[in-house]
């Protein structure tokens, strides 16, 4: 009798568990059954027994059935919740307070399932230490012989982006020696760079901006530059292939030097790009001009480019180039020579990139 009510419970189960499914119709007939997971109004997302997770284009969906609540958001702003079945092109869904709701297919801008929902509204209010992504490049380059150098070159950008704002960390740093006891100078680069940068979006154009910035630079005489600012920007281009940016503000500066301290306020004008290259391969520049409010014709400007390609999920190839150009730095008070404007970095090598 036991065997027989397991048989027949089996057999239940075998015949009916395909009705408690989710099911899509395509436009060219194809079904799929299994537990929809989300769409984003482009592509949607079934998860099948057989075939694994399944991506199809949102325009060729024809038809949905759902015996799971999904959460439709449209074009209006509205989020209905409910099993989803669909009349002539209309998704019907099924909410348990205000009975049926018809949502035309052409204004659903989201559809997901309950844990799917549950990780998007995470995702509107993450904590500081969540949706970080960051990397670290690191070079290093010995002779012996008839020369004798080394150098060690390091990197690391963090970033964490969210819908309302963006924490943005970056630091650099190049040391070289010549080590032949007749070689002058012995160090023959010295410098690091360092700083961090909070924006937060006032409307899908317009952002605020505050940022610390710090540099170092033996050869220059430079024992420390701090650069404090704030100022507001605009969203020129902001999709998820390019981002263009335009700055501008104000930024307090304070700068040593060997022997002099220099002090004063400067607007602070920048520019900054992004871009990807196809599926692998992203392009950074930033263009920044500092004018100095108390003495007119002087100024800094800092130039950056950079590439990092993919070659694995966490490790890539990254390229990086900068210039920063000061206008008077102060002569040596030992030897009276004044030394060079300009300060030129270039970097490659492997990047590794993890996220959190």
């Amino acid at each position: 009798m036991r065997k027989t009510q397991c048989l027949l419970w089996l057999l239940f189960w075998t015949i009916a568990s395909p009705l408690f499914a989710d099911q899509i119709v395509l436009k060219n007939g194809d079904r799929l059954t299994g537990n929809i997971t989300k769409s984003d109004g482009k592509t949607l997302l079934i998860k099948t027994e057989f075939a694994g997770d399944v991506t199809v284009q949102w325009p060729a969906v024809q038809e949905i059935t759902s015996t799971q609540p999904l959460h439709v958001a449209t074009q209006e702003g509205k989020t209905v919740v409910g099993p989803v079945t669909t009349t002539d092109g209309t998704l019907v869904v099924s909410t348990p307070s205000s009975g049926s709701v018809n949502v035309p297919k052409a204004n659903v801008t989201a559809l997901r399932s309950d844990s799917e929902q549950v990780a998007f509204e995470k995702s509107l209010h993450p904590t500081l230490w969540q949706g970080w992504t960051a990397g670290a490049n690191v070079g290093f380059a010995l002779t012996r012989g008839n020369s004798e150098t080394k150098s060690l070159a390091i990197a690391f950008t963090g970033d964490r982006k969210t819908l309302h704002d963006e924490i943005a960390l970056y630091t650099n740093t190049v040391y070289a020696t010549n080590d032949v006891s007749t070689a002058i100078p012995h160090v023959t680069a010295n410098a690091t760079q360092g700083g961090a940068r909070y924006d937060r979006n006032f409307t899908k154009l317009l952002f605020g901006f505050g940022s610390a910035d710090f540099q170092t630079d033996a050869l220059q005489m430079l024992n420390l530059r701090s650069v404090l600012g704030g100022g507001l920007g605009v969203h020129v281009i902001n999709t998820s292939q390019t981002t263009l940016d335009f700055l501008t503000g104000v930024n307090y500066t304070r700068e040593n030097y060997v022997g002099t301290n220099r002090n004063f306020a400067a607007l602070t004008l920048g520019e900054e790009l992004m871009h990807k290259l196809g599926a692998s391969t992203v392009v950074t520049e930033k263009l920044y001009f500092f004018p100095d409010l108390s003495q007119t014709g002087n100024y800094r400007g800092t130039f950056n480019f950079g590439t990092i390609t993919k070659i694995s999920k966490w490790l890539g190839w990254q390229n990086a180039f900068g210039d920063i150009y000061v206008t008077n730095p102060p002569a040596d008070p030992t030897t009276g020579l004044r030394p060079k404007q300009n300060d030129l970095q270039l970097t490659t090598g492997l990047n590794f990139t993890f996220t959190h």
